[in-house]
C-alpha cells in the first residue's frame, strides 16, 4: 500500500466519492441472502465467516478496527434505510409520520424481546447518551444525595452527573478502578466500599469503552439493591455484543446504541426504565405529561430520522439469523487470534484480560516508548490499520476492536505491524 498521510487518504477519498455515486454502489453490493450453516459452531469456520463479510460494503483500503466507535451497517440495513428514506420524501407527513414510523410499535416489541424487557418498558431513541442524560437528569434527587460512579465511566455521563452536582448540590463518590480487573468479588467490594447511607444511586458501564472490560453488572447490582440504591447501567458496548438482559441484571435504568454492535443506523438507541420507575422519572425534552408512566413520554424528540430508527428492524433481524451466541464466541475468538502473540512481543503492555468473563471484542495495549498517536498514526499509514486512540485517566494506548465481517487475513495484517513496531 503507497504510504498515504491521514490528508491525503481523505483528499483522495473525496475525490473518489465525488466520482462514484453511493446509491449505484449499494445497487451493485445487493447480494443473495445469508445462509446459515446447520453446524452448531460456526466460531472458526472460515467459509461462513467470509460469507457474511460479503453482507457488508467495504473499502479495500481501510481495514477498520475501530468497531467499538460505530460499526457498519450490513448492505440489506443500507438499502432498507434509503428505500424508506426515499419513500418518506415522496409526502414526509404522509409517508415519513404514517407509514415508516407506523413501524414503532414493532420495533419497540423487538427491542425489548432483544434486551430483555417488557415492551411498555423501552423507549427508543438516538444513543445511549440521551438515554442515559434523560435518566441522569430525570432523576429526583436533592442537596447532599449521594451518587456512585467510577473513573472509567463514559465522560459525557460523568459530565451530566457532574452538572447535577453544581446545580443542585448532590455530591459524587468516585470509585477507582484498576484494569484490567479480573476479579468479581474484587469489584462488587469496591462499590460496597463507596455506598453510605446517603448514597441514591450506583452507575455502572457493563463493557467499558476505554478498554473492554466486562464488568459483573449483575453482582454489584444485587449488592447495590440491597443498600437500598437505584442502578442505572450504561450498556452502549454490551447489546448485540454479550449476553444483555435489562430484567437479568435487576438494574432500574439502562440505556443502550443500536448502532454499534447491532449495526443499525447511526444516532439510533434505546432507553429502558422499570414499568414503577416511569412515572418518577422527568423526560429531559418536553413531554403532554411528564409524570406519566408511559414509556413513550421519552420519544417525543421532534422531527429526526425515521427511516434510520425503523430500519434498526433489519439489523435485528440481521443479527438474529446469526445468533448472539455464534457473534459472541466469533467477536472473542478474533480478539485472542490478535492479541496472544501481541501480547507476547517486547515492549507491549496490555489493558485488557483475554478472558472471556471479562471482555469481549474489544482490548487495549501500549507499547513502550510510544504514544498511542504515534502508533495509529504507523498502523494506519503504513499499512492501512484505523485503530481507535485512548486518553483517559492516564491511560495511552490504541483500542482494537474487529467486528463479525473482519477476516484474519487483516488480524494477521496486525500482528506483522505491530511486530515491527516493537523491533524498532
Amino acid at each position: 500500500m503507497p504510504h498515504l498521510t491521514r490528508k491525503e487518504f481523505l483528499k483522495r477519498s473525496l475525490l473518489a466519492s465525488a466520482i462514484v455515486p453511493f446509491a449505484p454502489l449499494l445497487t451493485k453490493a445487493a447480494q443473495s441472502p445469508l445462509l446459515i450453516p446447520l453446524s452448531q459452531n460456526l466460531t472458526t469456520d472460515e467459509a461462513f465467516w467470509a460469507e457474511v463479510r460479503k453482507q457488508y460494503l467495504l473499502d479495500k483500503r481501510v481495514v477498520n478496527l475501530n468497531n467499538g466507535a460505530v460499526g457498519p451497517q450490513p448492505i440489506s440495513v443500507q438499502q432498507s434505510h434509503i428505500s424508506m428514506y426515499q419513500h418518506s420524501n415522496k409526502a414526509p407527513s404522509h409517508f415519513m409520520w404514517g407509514e415508516v414510523d407506523g413501524k414503532r410499535e414493532q420495533l419497540r416489541a423487538e427491542l425489548a424481546a432483544l434486551v430483555g424487557c417488557a415492551t411498555d418498558e423501552v423507549a427508543i431513541n438516538r444513543n445511549t447518551t440521551e438515554g442515559l442524560n434523560t435518566v441522569i437528569f430525570g432523576l429526583n434527587l436533592k442537596a447532599g444525595d449521594e451518587v456512585v460512579v467510577s473513573d472509567f465511566d463514559y465522560p459525557f455521563m460523568l459530565n451530566a452527573w457532574q452538572q447535577r452536582a453544581q446545580r443542585d448540590g448532590i455530591v459524587l463518590k468516585t470509585v477507582k478502578l484498576s484494569l484490567p480487573l479480573e476479579d468479581e468479588k474484587q469489584a462488587v467490594e469496591l462499590y460496597r466500599q463507596a455506598i453510605t447511607p446517603q448514597t441514591k444511586v450506583v452507575h455502572l458501564t457493563h463493557v467499558i469503552n476505554w478498554t473492554g472490560q466486562i464488568m459483573p453488572v449483575k453482582s454489584i447490582t444485587q449488592m447495590a439493591k440491597q443498600q437500598g440504591c437505584e442502578v442505572v447501567v450504561d450498556a452502549a458496548h454490551a447489546l448485540a455484543h454479550i449476553p444483555l438482559s435489562f430484567q437479568d441484571i435487576g438494574c432500574d435504568y439502562m440505556a443502550t446504541s443500536l448502532h454499534k454492535w447491532l449495526g443499525a443506523p447511526f444516532g439510533t438507541g434505546a432507553l429502558v426504565i422499570k414499568k414503577e420507575k416511569i412515572a418518577t422519572v422527568w423526560p429531559l425534552l418536553s413531554a403532554w405529561e411528564p409524570q406519566s408512566a408511559d414509556i413513550r413520554k421519552f420519544e417525543l424528540l421532534g422531527t429526526r430520522s425515521f427511516p434510520a430508527e425503523m430500519a434498526a428492524l433489519d439489523a435485528i433481524s440481521f443479527h438474529q439469523k446469526i445468533g448472539l451466541d455464534k457473534v459472541n464466541q466469533r467477536l472473542h475468538y478474533l480478539k485472542l487470534y490478535w492479541a496472544e502473540p501481541v501480547t507476547r512481543m517486547m515492549g507491549v503492555v496490555f489493558h485488557t484480560s483475554l478472558k472471556p468473563a471479562f471482555s469481549g471484542a474489544v482490548a487495549t495495549f501500549s507499547i513502550e516508548g510510544m504514544t498511542s498517536s504515534q502508533i495509529a498514526n504507523q498502523l494506519f499509514e503504513t499499512h492501512g490499520l484505523h485503530v481507535g486512540t485512548i486518553h483517559w485517566n492516564g491511560l495511552d494506548a490504541v483500542r482494537i476492536s474487529p467486528h463479525i465481517y473482519t477476516s484474519l487475513a487483516e488480524l494477521d495484517r496486525l500482528v506483522d505491524a505491530v511486530a515491527k513496531l516493537t523491533e524498532q
